[in-house]
């Protein structure tokens, strides 16, 4: 297998997809539209991507692309591997329910050298490292490249040096999932053909912008949270540092938004969790079971619109 190829810009010609025009679209989707799905950043909020593809599972829609940033490039790539949206709720369940094991799991796959780095101003930070936890954590049956994925996929990252994106769609499926969601002060920055990669959150956290002419509905999950009420305490270096990097990923969002919004815009009301509050996962699912089913209701006013267009042009 040849090494990863990263891309600057965006993906026109990912998986032998030709350069995506409004007629290929068009084209492409007749009267059922295809949909592309968009899962953004945001930590443990993003385990409620599950449930939006579950809805999509629901209503018997496949999605023709998927992109996803973090957290959304993690819950997506397993989702486009083959995985229901059903299976993949269960599995999150099953394993962030699990919080002892899940830590003796971990204590066993990742080894000191590996896994963990020093003192950062007198405070201990473990600085993970990506690809080791997600081998212990993902489904086994999760395929080793994205040429072996069921949906095309994009993962988001970005280019530490050049402070720019880069969107991974091919070779190792793992090591770009890593990158992707390499958030700094938590998981180590992944080295991929010289390229320094951290969370692609800094540059692309919700990337609905590059499925744009690959298919007729384009649907985006937003976990980004907005301002928070204090909590009167000051921060933890760890929560000062994680938390920065989710006002800058929220701030991201507004700005792309101003330019454009996709067809289908979801925003569960998680906001309140925190990004490492993975062990509320009951919590998580029952606050964004709302926007499931507002998702469904308007996937389905999508489709029913593009087949009306599709039926008056014909």
């Amino acid at each position: 297998m040849t090494p990863s190829k990263l891309k600057k810009t965006t993906a026109d010609a990912v998986h032998g997809l030709p350069a995506p025009t409004a007629h290929h679209a068009q084209a492409r989707g007749g009267a059922h539209p295809t949909f592309g799905v968009a899962l953004g950043g945001g930590g443990a909020r993003g385990l409620c991507h599950a449930l939006m593809l579950e809805a999509l599972d629901e209503l018997g829609i496949r999605p023709s692309i998927i992109a996803g940033t973090s957290i959304g490039a993690l819950i997506g790539a397993v989702y486009a591997s083959g995985l229901g949206g059903a299976d993949i709720v269960a599995y999150c369940r099953e394993l962030f329910q699990k919080r002892t094991q899940i830590v003796k799991h971990l204590l066993l796959r990742v080894n000191v050298n590996g896994g963990f780095a020093g003192v950062l101003n007198g405070s201990a930070i473990p600085i993970f490292a990506g690809e080791r936890i997600l081998e212990a954590l993902l489904p086994e049956s999760l395929p080793a490249t994205f040429e072996a994925l069921q949906i095309p996929f994009l993962a988001v990252t970005t280019d530490f040096f050049s402070q720019s994106p880069c969107i991974v769609s091919e070779g190792r499926l793992i090591t770009a999932i890593a990158a992707s969601c390499a958030l700094p002060g938590i998981l180590k920055p992944i080295e991929i053909n010289g390229r320094v990669l951290i969370d692609g959150g800094f540059v692309n956290p919700l990337p609905f912008d590059l499925l744009k002419g690959h298919a007729n509905i384009i649907a985006a999950v937003d976990v980004s949270a907005g301002p928070q009420q204090s909590r009167r305490r000051l921060p933890s270096l760890i929560e000062t540092v994680v938390g920065s990097t989710q006002i800058a990923l929220a701030t991201l969002v507004r700005e792309k938004l101003k330019a454009g919004a996709p067809e289908i815009l979801i925003r569960p009301q998680v906001g309140h969790f925190r990004v490492l509050d993975f062990y509320r996962i009951d919590e998580i699912f029952a606050a964004a079971q709302s926007a499931k089913d507002e998702f469904k209701r308007a996937c389905e006013k999508a489709v029913a619109h593009h087949e009306k267009l599709a039926a008056h042009a014909h």
